[in-house]
């Protein structure tokens, strides 16, 4: 396991004063973390990442931490406190990628916080924090850059890419490297390796599910192999399909892949920026705020017009329709689910979709419109 060099202890201090200032909490997260509850959180495409611990006696499997976030949430749980601040500071341990000589044990400094009002007000504390903290620690070459991973799914979903290439795209969306690696796989022509997602996987998709466990018991029986406190054969099973589907989906196309990175290079403010993606993908789109605990939601950015030609921010959608009956977009999107079908927007009726956008509590802040 290759060690991250040592920071110096004065250094360390610094850089956790600005968390710890506003944490009463401090976390005290044990190393062995439940393999289980992890790979159920973030899906199998994790486990790779790593470190698997499985113990002699029979009980379930654990591995070493990742980060921190579980650990705070149960912990905040347990305490019953209607909110908190956790500082935490320990090292975490990732299998780096394939030919990498990235760090696999390392330290990590920052604060879990579970908190009610403004979301908004909260993520712009915790980047000011951070911010200081980095500074406090040498840092002088700083720069913050925000992103709406929201839009990009709406994206995805603009090109009607197949269902599993479309699926593969969203994951790589929250890891640069991996989302580099799939638009540069397309610009030069690659085809998905035979086998991606494990020969295993790849077998095991061409069965259906009964004949897929039984093979997979029958592998365990002959190898001599008796699973201990892990899932079972099926949810094996369906977890090696899922991720040989995911693996084997076609590629973008070249073109796409010039969509795609001509997206990510979009930078500006929220109007100009939605402008620049009408360009690429063509259509309308919003960016929605929830303005009260009713649900009713203010646009705050949008390239829709009104009949007079300008842009319609500032104008909103009820949570209830002039007759008292609940909207239905809105009320789908406060379920926490994405509205599809026909809606009227400003002054003409478009083919929609609006997705809930959702702060780290999973609560339902906003909303991503396209048309």
């Amino acid at each position: 396991m290759r060690l991250e060099a040592p920071i110096p202890a004065e250094a360390l201090e610094a850089i956790s004063a600005p968390f710890a200032a506003g944490a009463p909490y401090p976390l005290d997260a044990p190393v062995l973390q439940p393999l289980g509850l992890l790979l159920d959180l973030a899906g199998e495409m994790l486990r790779e990442r790593l470190f698997v611990v499985q113990t002699a006696e029979a009980g379930p499997e654990s591995c070493l931490r990742t980060d921190f976030t579980v650990s705070a949430l149960m912990a905040h749980i347990e305490s019953g406190r209607e909110k908190g601040r956790y500082f935490y500071r320990g090292h975490v341990f990732r299998v780096a990628p394939h030919g990498s000589d990235r760090a696999e044990e390392f330290p990590q400094v920052g604060v879990e916080t579970f908190e009610p009002g403004d979301p908004v007000v909260a993520d712009a504390r915790i980047a000011a924090e951070a911010w200081r903290a980095a500074r406090a620690g040498g840092r002088r070459d700083l720069s913050l850059l925000l992103g709406d991973v929201s839009l990009f799914g709406a994206v995805v979903d603009a090109l009607a890419l197949p269902a599993p290439l479309s699926a593969r795209l969203k994951r790589a969306a929250s890891s640069p490297r991996k989302l580099r690696a799939e638009l540069q796989a397309a610009v030069n022509g690659e085809r998905p390796p035979t086998g991606s997602g494990g020969r295993l996987g790849a077998l095991m998709s061409g069965l259906n599910e009964a004949e897929a466990v039984a093979a997979l018991e029958e592998i365990w029986e002959l190898a001599g192999v008796e699973p201990v406190g892990g899932r079972s054969a099926s949810e094996i099973v369906h977890r090696l399909a899922e991720r040989a589907a995911l693996a084997q989906a076609p590629r973008l196309s070249p073109s796409q892949a010039d969509l795609f990175g001509a997206y990510m290079a979009i930078t500006g403010a929220p109007d100009a920026a939605l402008d620049e993606v009408q360009s690429l993908v063509g259509g309308t789109a919003t960016i929605f705020q929830r303005m009260n605990e009713q649900g009713d939601m203010l646009r705050v950015a949008t390239n829709v017009q009104t009949s007079d030609g300008k842009r319609a921010v500032g104008t909103y959608i009820p949570v209830t329709m002039p007759d008292g009956t609940p909207n239905p977009v809105v009320a789908t999107v406060l379920t926490g689910k994405t509205y599809h079908g026909d809606a009227y927007v400003v002054n003409a009726w478009y083919d929609t979709a609006y997705e809930p956008i959702l702060n780290d509590a999973g609560q339902v802040i906003g909303m991503l419109y396209v048309g």
